[in-house]
């Protein structure tokens, strides 16, 4: 651990002598005494972490040193020692950014003891302040956080880096599963906002008849059951971001709502009247076409246009080619480490087939894929028959394969086969095709 370092300026070497004495009793602490302010200033550049200052030194009084040392760096902390009780004077350097101020008596030593304790802790939650800032910044690195190097995956990260220059607000759209979410904390987190919260809510998830409540907040008594008064997700964003998903799915009364907090910056709780001024940032998702919810009338338009602002358009996973592949072996490489599992490679075939599915449920269905995958392989490597698509699926996984007629014929008996265990006549009579069809391809060993 590093030593916390401290300067003790004083001109009486007696006081100065007790001072370090005290304080070397803390093997943390590493103490360097200066007599004169001159030669503190000259060393600033050993950048201490506290600086104790007599306030009535032979070269200089305690003000004039305090204006260098916060030139040189403001973070220092200085506490000032002085042999005179005078409020003026301390008021005033506490205003010119002095740390603390004590009266040399037989209590500064206590003091100052835990004067430093305060500025070691709040120095140490700063550090992690600090840390877990440039943490999350990475975290939501647009780069880092969205896979891929298909030029339309490459587009979107355009846009998100055009985005976070304003506070535009944004509308992304794109098939379930693409991703929507991550995008707009990508946005928050790489925005001017950053340091501001981010709040999210599902529109489709909660009942409508919860939903104003949820966004707008309630004031006590305002239904059975408000016995305090709440904040909305609106006022949990103040300042920051607000993460509206599936905004398609918002009844058309509330819709008016919406429209009205938008346009004032300012919103009424649910039960109450004070009005509540607003500076959110508004970030909207679905997965349909909204201006065609507005031709049918599902959506209000002068709420379209409000929320619209930057449009960005996530990419399906089966129009991003080779990402796929890359996005596995994050994937899979991810929950290997999540489980403490040793490493799985993908084989060739695997890969192939990936290559070829349809992904309706994008990088969403491809996580659990890759994950059951995983679980169900031998030898740590996931092999074709490892890869498990749901039912739903299956159609899209056989349409989007370019076979000739007989090849779909082929492949429509073998389907029926499996499903039937290998019941022949079964499978003739459901198919409405003669028996010797089926044997014939048996035979030449094309099932």
């Amino acid at each position: 651990m590093d030593k916390f370092r401290i300067y003790i300026v004083d001109d009486d070497p007696w006081y100065g002598e007790i001072l370090e004495y005290y304080l070397s009793m803390n093997p943390d602490y590493e103490i360097t005494r200066y007599l004169n302010a001159n030669d503190c200033i000259a060393n600033l550049t050993g950048n201490p972490d506290l600086i104790t200052l007599d306030y009535t030194l032979n070269d200089a009084n305690g003000a004039e040193v305090l204006e260098k040392i916060k030139r040189f760096n403001s973070d220092i902390p200085v506490i000032i020692i002085s042999g005179q009780k005078d409020i003026a004077t301390a008021i005033r350097l506490l205003k010119d950014g002095a740390t603390d101020y004590f009266i040399k008596d037989s209590n500064t030593k206590d003091l100052l003891w835990n004067a430093i304790i305060r500025i070691r802790q709040h120095a140490s939650l700063k550090k992690e302040v600090e840390f877990l800032k440039e943490e999350l910044g990475q975290k939501y690195d647009a780069g880092k956080l969205i896979k891929g190097n298909s030029p339309a995956i490459q587009k979107v990260l355009k846009l998100i880096e055009k985005s976070v220059n304003t506070n535009i607000n944004v509308s992304i759209t794109g098939e379930t599963g693409t991703g929507k979410e991550l995008v707009a904390k990508a946005i928050h987190y790489n925005s001017s906002r950053s340091n501001r919260p981010f709040a999210a809510i599902n529109m489709a998830a909660i009942p409508g008849e919860l939903l104003e409540s949820e966004l707008f907040g309630y004031e006590k008594g305002a239904f059975t059951g408000a016995a305090a008064r709440k904040k909305g997700r609106f006022e949990e964003a103040n300042k920051g971001t607000l993460f509206l998903d599936e905004i398609a799915e918002m009844d058309l009364s509330l819709q008016t709502k919406l429209l009205r907090v938008i346009q004032e910056r300012e919103l009424v709780r649910v039960g109450g009247n004070e009005r509540v001024p607003l500076d959110v940032r508004i970030v909207t998702a679905t997965h349909k076409n909204l201006a065609d919810e507005v031709r049918k009338g599902n959506f209000r338009e002068d709420l379209y246009y409000r929320i619209t602002g930057f449009p960005i358009d996530l990419p399906p996973l089966r129009e991003r080619g080779s990402d796929i592949l890359l996005l596995a072996r994050y994937l899979l490489d991810d929950f290997c480490k999540a489980n403490k599992m040793p490493q799985v490679t993908i084989s060739q075939s695997a890969k192939d087939i990936l290559l070829g599915y349809y992904f309706p449920g994008n990088v969403r269905e491809l996580k659990s894929v890759i994950e059951l995958a995983s679980v169900m392989c031998s030898n740590s490597e996931i092999q074709a028959e490892d890869l498990t698509f749901s039912a739903a699926s299956e159609t899209w996984q056989f349409l989007t394969k370019e076979r000739s007629l007989k090849e779909y014929d082929i492949e429509i008996i073998r389907h029926f086969l499996k499903k039937y265990d290998n019941n022949i006549v079964m499978v003739a009579k459901k198919l409405q095709i003669g028996k010797t069809t089926i044997y014939k391809l048996l035979k030449e060993n094309k099932l």
